[in-house]
């Protein structure tokens, strides 16, 4: 693969080094002095490169790996070949995730414009706003009266703060976001295109249509949250729109008003989340899962891409299918349909063979 240019190689680290960042274990010290630079695919990695695996399916990828380090768990330290040092992790997909943001960390976040250390000419800022030292807007960002905005922060270009929004310390808010009516903690990342605080959707039928329910909550957004481009989290109606600590949010989700969601949550693209729905600590969410308005999610459920959620959900449990119920009759009900489509491509017509 050609040179990147937009993420630069890192200068160079010793593998002892990096063991120890990681908090694993070079299985053999003489490998302890080997330089690393860059992550990459076991498939095609090079020297100064560092690669994972995690089954011994990678096994046959190894024909034309040329990797300076192999990150894996003991129990897969047989596969790699004699000739290329390893790291000895308990959890190596966790290690290369670190190994990859310690070489690259300008990529944690959202890109940057280059050369802006403070805040730029064109940007427009209310004299009532409060900003602390260190806090970086770049060009033509709007910053509205009384907001607060923490050291450390970066606002990125075109993008709004809406009157009396609060930002915490070490924030990136890419390009082109817009938040409003929002509170917003520590180390939040908020991707290019995301809009908070609008107001939700929510009408009454009337004698003349549809009227127009006014929305007058806020949106809560806790510490070392990040929230992928071009997602909405839409402001409460009256109670708040929380999204709770940690949690990870992709690209092109849509959370309605007053959803209430926990810490440490993985909800994955283009889910859909209607109002009022409560999710646990811990939810996982597969891409373009739909679910129903005023439901509960328990601690600790997973839901399969695709999936329809119509009722609550009990914690610890694994969902798929439309309507949800548990994975595994879910997936029993579709092996068993595939099974019927084969029998009826073998017996064209249902007709009975001689």
């Amino acid at each position: 693969m050609e040179q990147n240019v937009f993420f630069l190689p890192h200068e160079g680290l010793r593998l002892a080094e990096l063991a120890e960042f990681l908090g694993a274990e070079l299985a053999n010290s003489d490998h302890a002095d080997v330089i690393v630079r860059s992550v990459a695919p076991i498939s095609r990695a090079r020297a100064g490169d560092v690669c994972y695996i995690l089954s011994r399916r990678s096994r046959e990828e190894f024909a034309t790996c040329e990797a300076s380090a192999v990150i894996c768990d003991k129990a897969l330290a047989d596969l790699v070949p004699p000739h290329l040092p390893i790291i000895l992790s308990s959890n190596p997909h966790a290690a290369f995730a670190m190994a990859g943001g310690l070489f690259y960390p300008a990529a944690l976040r959202p890109v940057a414009i280059p050369g802006e250390s403070e805040i730029a000419p064109s940007a427009v800022i209310d004299p009532s706003a409060k900003l602390e030292k260190g806090v970086i807007v770049e060009p033509l960002a709007v910053i509205g009266a009384h907001a607060e905005i923490g050291e450390g922060t970066r606002i990125g270009a075109n993008s709004v703060i809406g009157p009396n929004v609060k930002i915490g310390r070490d924030c990136s808010i890419a390009a082109g976001a817009s938040v409003l009516c929002a509170l917003i903690g520590n180390g939040v990342i908020i991707h290019n295109g995301v809009r908070i605080g609008q107001d939700g959707f929510g009408y009454a039928p009337g004698p003349r249509g549809m009227i127009k329910i006014v929305q007058i909550g806020r949106v809560i957004i806790q510490d070392n949250v990040e929230i992928g481009a071009n997602t909405t989290i839409d402001r409460g109606a009256m109670d708040d729109t929380v999204i709770g600590e940690g949690t990870k949010i992709d690209n092109q989700v849509q959370i309605g008003h007053n959803v209430q969601m926990g810490r440490h949550c993985a909800i994955v693209a283009q889910v859909g989340i209607a109002g009022s729905t409560k999710i646990g600590n811990g939810v996982q969410i597969g891409g373009q899962a739909g679910i129903k308005g005023h439901v509960t999610i328990g601690d600790g459920v997973q839901i399969a891409a695709k999936s329809g959620i119509m009722t609550d959900l009990a914690a610890g449990g694994q969902y798929g299918g439309v309507p949800a119920r548990p994975l595994k009759d879910y997936l029993r009900e579709a092996a068993q349909q595939v099974s019927k489509s084969k029998l009826r491509g073998k017996n064209p017509g249902g007709k009975q063979d001689d």
